[in-house]
């Protein structure tokens, strides 16, 4: 069981304002049927609970999937493919580095939350904040290309993993 804090249900106007950022910052074609959406604290974390699953989390102002969130959605824009000699490094929390990176989502501008991907499977590994854009990810051989927010093995992921 996820031990949420000052969970509660968003009104209506907070419901608009949160779906108007999502489609702007994350995912224009992102759509929920359902008004049970909620929010709470996590740790360091707020989250956004749709019909009660966590499928996204604020941090510093900024909004991201969570694992969870892109298990369940299956996205596709937005991601960050890494070689399989980064994953181990990924899944500990490190922050993507550029040489590591096979491919990348040529939409992707700096500051915009990304999903880091294996290359063989294509499953979420993490979520981050871009630090420059896809085709500079692609093409870059030095420097980090992505700040971690949040990883498979981390706290989060720990207590929301039974969700799936």
């Amino acid at each position: 069981m996820v031990k949420v804090k000052n969970k509660h249900r968003l009104k209506r106007k907070e419901i608009r304002e949160l779906l108007d950022h999502i489609h702007r910052k994350i995912d224009a074609d992102f759509s929920v049927s359902s008004e049970n959406i909620e929010t709470g604290t996590l740790d360091t974390y707020e989250l956004i609970f749709i019909d009660g699953i966590p499928l996204f989390l604020r941090k510093d102002d900024d909004l991201f999937f969570t694992l969870v969130g892109l298990l369940r959605t299956k996205q596709t824009k937005r991601s960050v493919v890494v070689d399989m000699g980064a994953v181990r490094f990924v899944t500990n929390g490190a922050d993507v580095m550029a040489p590591g990176i096979v491919d990348a989502d040529s939409s992707i501008e700096p500051g915009d939350p990304v999903w880091v991907c294996d290359e063989t499977h294509k499953k979420p590994l993490a979520v981050g904040k871009a630090l420059i854009s896809g085709d500079e990810m692609k093409m870059k051989s030095s420097g980090k290309a992505v700040s971690m927010v949040h990883y498979i093995g981390d706290d989060l992921w720990t207590q929301t993993k039974q969700l799936l």
